[in-house]
């Protein structure tokens, strides 16, 4: 079946300290919808427009249903480096195609003990993908180009690489750890995790 990507991650970053903001306002309303209402019409996130107040809210918002209550319990109460871990599964969660960029790419290069990733990597596989799915392949080259800025943009934001684009070891704490795997252990992955550190995990 051919996969339907949704590629709308072009709306800023990773959403660190706004989607902190959502989270709170979810916990007194219970409702997503509400939530993404509130945001707006208070402009909560101080967004410069009314457009770009919908357009953020309704990304943050989406992105936060993915996560199950015991990741957000953890995204509320956990120190900044699980949270901003929580928020890039999140967005892995959200978007199939950063979902596989990470888990096929990326994690290729890192068991690999190849630390660096580069633009080129998601170019590269990018034309892969676009090779058989006609959605990627009428992207411009400059959404295309978007799309590749913005990503590195989540991946720095959420320390999976640094500056120079250098892959980040990530060093998950157990209660992480058990927020992931009791959604689903190939969220393990998503993280710049060894294999040998996964098994032990999962035994």
């Amino acid at each position: 079946m051919l996969q339907n990507y949704k590629m709308s991650f072009t709306t800023g970053g990773l959403f660190y300290i706004d989607s902190l903001k959502a989270l709170e306002l979810y916990r007194s309303l219970m409702d997503w919808e509400t939530v993404r209402d509130r945001l707006v019409s208070e402009n909560l996130l101080q967004a410069r427009t009314q457009s770009s107040a919908v357009r953020i809210s309704r990304e943050i918002c989406q992105r936060l249903e993915t996560l199950t209550e015991k990741q957000l319990t953890l995204l509320e109460s956990g120190s900044p480096q699980e949270q901003r871990y929580l928020l890039w599964v999140a967005v892995c969660k959200r978007y199939p195609f950063i979902r596989e960029f990470m888990g096929d790419a990326v994690r290729e290069r890192f068991l690999k003990l190849d630390m660096q990733i580069s633009t080129t990597d998601f170019d590269i596989f990018f034309a892969e993908k676009a090779e058989s799915n006609a959605q990627l392949e009428r992207l411009s080259p400059s959404t295309r180009a978007k799309l590749r800025q913005v990503l590195f943009k989540i991946m720095r934001e959420a320390e999976i690489v640094a500056k120079d684009q250098r892959l980040l070891p990530a060093l998950p704490t157990r209660a992480l750890v058990d927020a992931l795997v009791d959604d689903d252990p190939r969220l393990l992955a998503m993280l710049p995790i060894m294999d040998t550190n996964i098994k032990e995990w999962l035994r």
